[in-house]
């Protein structure tokens, strides 16, 4: 089977495709034909070496993919072969709360998707629902469950609330899908103006170009009467601005807290000393989490939104593109 593998870390040319043979699932594990994965910012980061979790040295890159169960080992229960699965982030953490003894994750610590075939324990995959192309359906773990995970943590938004998106970057048009689902008022925030009626289209039913308003906040504030949840993936260059557009007990999930020259978010103190704002963290999610996601996805027979599909021998050039910022979706590779 073909692989690819990052065997040094800062450098694109790093990421070499091998030809390994094919594992048998020991006990307890599934044998998985990947048909598609798709990319997130923590893959760039991990590539660059700037990702705060260690990874190891020549890991299968990327968390995100989805295939069919082609052979299963002794003591399989969860699932047969043909079942349709992806993997979970964090693959040992199943459910509670996040600990260090779950802090394993696929295309960091463990290998990941990018290969023709991937090798799990049973207990880090899901079942996919029907309705999803491998395509979309590669497209989930990470950015999805991490988008569900701030809108149904702490306090799920109520219908009518209105819920901020920052960008159109996988995790910030997946929150747009599911507060839309949820009956939340959605604002977003675009670089450009040009995406306006794209994420229109997609709901929003208010959108802001920061380049044509730089002070985006108080005219979201004034808009809205105060944005009750911001969802948050701007990081530093964002950050004074969604707190100026939140009400007053509204809540924040800083999901990007650095920038990519360092640069961290800071907390204006002469506009939090004004505000009652909570502001929280995440780490995408569990197993649990990702179980309950696919099954509001199932339900409403969402559909991710796609930027564009590489294949699998141009893996470099889905990084590449991925790496320019400029997309409205998610980037896929498919299976080779």
């Amino acid at each position: 089977m073909r692989s690819y593998r990052l065997e040094e870390f800062g450098d694109i040319e790093a990421l070499v495709m091998r030809t390994e043979a094919l594992p048998k699932p020991g006990a307890n594990q599934i044998l998985v034909r990947v048909r598609a994965a798709s990319l997130n910012r923590r893959d760039t980061m991990i590539l660059n070496g700037t990702y705060p979790l260690a990874p190891r040295a020549g890991i299968v890159p990327l968390s995100d993919g989805a295939g069919e169960v082609v052979a299963v080992g002794d003591g399989v229960t969860r699932f047969a072969v043909g079942n349709r699965v992806t993997g979970s982030y964090f693959a040992r953490w199943i459910d509670g709360r996040m600990h260090p003894g779950v802090i394993d994750q696929l295309g960091c610590t463990l290998d990941g998707m990018l290969s023709e075939y991937a090798l799990l324990d049973e207990q880090w995959a899901v079942r996919l629902p029907d309705h999803l192309s491998w395509q979309e359906a590669a497209t989930f773990t990470c950015a999805g469950l991490t988008a569900w995970s701030a809108l149904t943590g702490a306090e799920i938004p109520k219908p009518g609330q209105w819920v901020l998106t920052i960008g159109s970057g996988g995790v910030a048009l997946f929150a747009l899908q599911f507060a839309k689902l949820m009956g939340c008022r959605v604002a977003a925030v675009t670089s450009r103006a040009e995406k306006t009626e794209r994420l229109r289209a997609l709901g929003a039913d208010l959108v802001v170009a920061a380049a044509e308003t730089l002070e985006w906040g108080m005219k979201l504030r004034e808009a809205t009467g105060g944005i009750d949840l911001v969802v948050e993936t701007g990081g530093p260059a964002t950050f004074a601005q969604s707190l100026i557009a939140s009400t007053l007990h509204g809540r924040i999930v800083l999901l990007t807290v650095q920038d990519r020259n360092g640069k961290s978010v800071e907390i204006p103190g002469a506009v939090y000393q004004r505000s009652l704002v909570t502001i929280g963290r995440l780490f995408v999610g569990s197993r649990n989490g990702l179980e309950a996601m696919l099954a509001a996805v199932a339900a409403h027979r969402l559909r991710p939104i796609i930027d564009k599909v590489f294949p699998f021998a141009e893996t470099r050039e889905a990084y590449r593109h991925f790496q320019l910022g400029d997309v409205f979706g998610k980037v896929v590779i498919d299976g080779a």
